[in-house]
């Protein structure tokens, strides 16, 4: 085994991003490295970040052998240090160790069906560190395995800063995604209490189904009775927002503060003492986000991302939420896809306007080898 391909994402300095797959050699293994061959690799919201670079999927043209998309007037001032730099693409991803570095934990590696969070996964064949190898239990299929970290590890880095910071419920937007449907089964097992916030009425029947006990349509005319009634019963104080645009984070601090205040404590003008805090985790809205201080003064605003999560606890703590992962794949953590592409097929302008829309449910797998 000597060359690969793999797909390639550069923004140039005329303000494009050019994406294109590219022949490379795969280098000699070091004693402590393995060579996967991938199976499979989901289509995150974080990997368009990569992938378009903020560009306009309206903008795509094909473009020698690849495709073009235009950046957004001024984009390019915050990507000066990708500038001309190919960038591979695909965070995390699932695949057979073929090939071993003669270190011993590398050795033992080889066969093994394993996840990476690496970066680069949009590739027939990535080359990582043996440490960085999560193995799976005997019999798992590397399409099972492709999601292992990004979605699992941010929904259980849930809970765990819920814990750390001292709440004892959550509230989540877009609860109905893969992502969120493992918060739910995660809470229905560790018996945390979890608002679930969706869009549409189908589902909330879809949450219910799968044993949520509060689950509110934001859509719905009543929804900001339901959603102070969720807060009040749940005692909700941390949410996790995966819109980031509009006012959906002012609406669940609102609804925490009303919920808050209604324990017939003495009346403050400037609000509860309880602290309520938003971490705002995606960017399914790019518009701003919309604070209309109506929630008391002790709140917080934040953003929240895996990597820091993962720092903040530690490599001892890290290990053990992915153990969990590897155990409970085929249950807590499953996860579901509408469409499998080629690597070919990520440049194909009809199939990139579908990946690209970020649906609830609607999640693409790149399985390479196709």
């Amino acid at each position: 085994m000597s060359n690969g391909k793999r797909l390639i994402s550069t923004v140039t300095s005329g303000s494009k991003v050019h994406l294109s797959i590219e022949e490379f050699q795969v280098p000699d293994l070091g004693p402590d490295e393995v060579l996967i061959e991938v199976g499979a690799s989901p289509i995150n919201p974080s990997d368009l970040g990569v992938l378009l670079a903020g560009a306009d999927v309206s903008t795509v043209s094909a473009s020698g052998n690849g495709l073009a998309l235009s950046l957004p007037d001024g984009a390019i001032d915050g990507l000066a240090g990708r500038v001309d730099q190919p960038m591979p693409v695909g965070n995390e991803g699932s695949g057979v160790v073929i090939e071993v570095g003669g270190g011993e934990q590398a050795r033992a590696l080889h066969g093994k069906v394993v996840a990476v969070l690496a970066g680069g996964m949009y590739a027939t064949h990535r080359v990582v560190k043996a440490r960085d190898c999560l193995v799976l239990e005997e019999g798992t299929k590397a399409l099972d395995a492709a999601s292992c970290f990004v979605n699992p590890l941010t929904a259980l880095g849930m809970t765990e800063s819920m814990r750390l910071e001292g709440h004892s419920a959550i509230v989540h937007t877009a609860a109905a995604s893969n992502l969120g449907q493992m918060l739910n089964r995660i809470c229905v097992d560790d018996g945390i209490e979890l608002v679930n916030i969706v869009r549409r009425e189908e589902h909330v029947k879809l949450l219910q189904n799968q044993g949520a006990s509060y689950v509110v349509n934001s859509s719905s005319p009543n929804f900001r009775k339901d959603l102070v009634d969720a807060c009040t019963k749940t005692g909700a104080t941390i949410g996790f927002d995966a819109v980031g645009g509009g006012d959906l984070a002012t609406e669940i601090l609102h609804a925490m503060e009303i919920a808050a205040s209604s324990n017939g404590g003495e009346y403050s003008r400037y609000g509860s003492t309880t602290h309520k805090q938003m971490y705002i985790y995606g960017g399914l809205d790019r518009g701003p986000t919309l604070l209309k201080r109506s929630y008391g003064m002790a709140w917080g605003v934040a953003g929240w991302l895996l990597p820091n999560f993962l720092a903040k606890v530690g490599p001892g703590r890290s290990s053990e939420l992915r153990q969990r992962v590897a155990t409970e794949l085929a249950t807590t953590f499953a996860s579901s896809y509408s469409d499998t592409l080629s690597l070919e097929s990520i440049l194909d302008m009809n199939q990139m306007k579908k990946y690209t829309q970020m649906s609830t449910q609607g999640k693409s797998l790149v399985c390479p080898q196709l």
